[in-house]
């Protein structure tokens, strides 16, 4: 039986927060900040009729990362949100920058993006809080039709093995992909499972997120999505 962390713990530790959440702990279910969530294959068509075969929702093409190594797929989760099926991209063999995915026999979370606003601002925030990371880095990709998509990431050094997200900020031009990716799916839940919930939602409090937290033998994220033909649950 899983052990939520306590709504009076939480807004204990949410005093120092650097982000107000939006929604209390005991209600959450996903993230109010979370962007998208990162679905790693070691080959795209093969996420994509993983994803297919158990929603009824087949994600569009959406590009690749030059000088990345990577290609995906989108599906929209409803506003602002989506699922971002990530594969290697054969014409970048030598370039690995989620050198994981490659080595997957089925496909599994890697990873999670949230969107805290001005991403300047939430730096200058985490500085003075003696959080370490990296960026503001930009980055970009080209959409199908040609159109670019523009963005800003930063990158804590310490993410929990994977549990906490990185942060993007999208370009004041650039279209959200969940915007125009095919929709049919929602998200029911994500949370993040460990040995050690109070650290991590100590962690959690301080970056702002309401990231639901639960006690797991190991470190793990967890997302139960629900499509046209039923539900998926898939974990990292």
């Amino acid at each position: 039986m899983t052990e939520r962390i306590s709504r009076r713990a939480f807004l204990v530790f949410a005093g120092g927060a650097l982000v107000a959440p939006r929604v209390s702990w005991a209600a959450v279910e996903v993230p109010s900040l979370l962007d998208h969530i990162l679905l790693g294959c070691n080959d795209l068509e093969r996420g994509i009729a993983f994803v297919e075969e158990r929603t009824g929702v087949r994600a569009a093409f959406g590009g690749v990362h030059p000088g990345r190594g990577t290609q995906n797929a989108l599906l929209s989760l409803g506003e602002r949100r989506y699922l971002e099926i990530i594969a290697p991209d054969p014409k970048q063999s030598g370039v690995q920058q989620f050198a994981v995915i490659a080595k997957l026999t089925e496909p599994r979370l890697i990873g999670w993006a949230a969107h805290p606003g001005d991403l300047d601002s939430f730096a200058k925030k985490l500085n003075g809080a003696g959080v370490v990371f990296k960026g503001p880095t930009p980055g970009s990709r080209k959409r199908p039709d040609g159109r670019m998509l523009n963005w800003k990431t930063l990158n804590l050094a310490d993410d929990h093995g994977g549990l906490l997200p990185f942060f993007i900020e999208w370009s004041a031009d650039s279209v959200h992909p969940s915007a125009d990716a095919p929709k049919g799916c929602s998200l029911l839940r994500f949370e993040a499972a460990t040995p050690d919930p109070d650290a991590l939602a100590k962690q959690v409090a301080l970056l702002g997120l309401d990231l639901p937290v639960v006690k797991g033998d190991k470190p793990q994220l967890r997302a139960t999505f629900v499509g046209l033909k039923g539900q998926l649950t898939v974990t990292s």
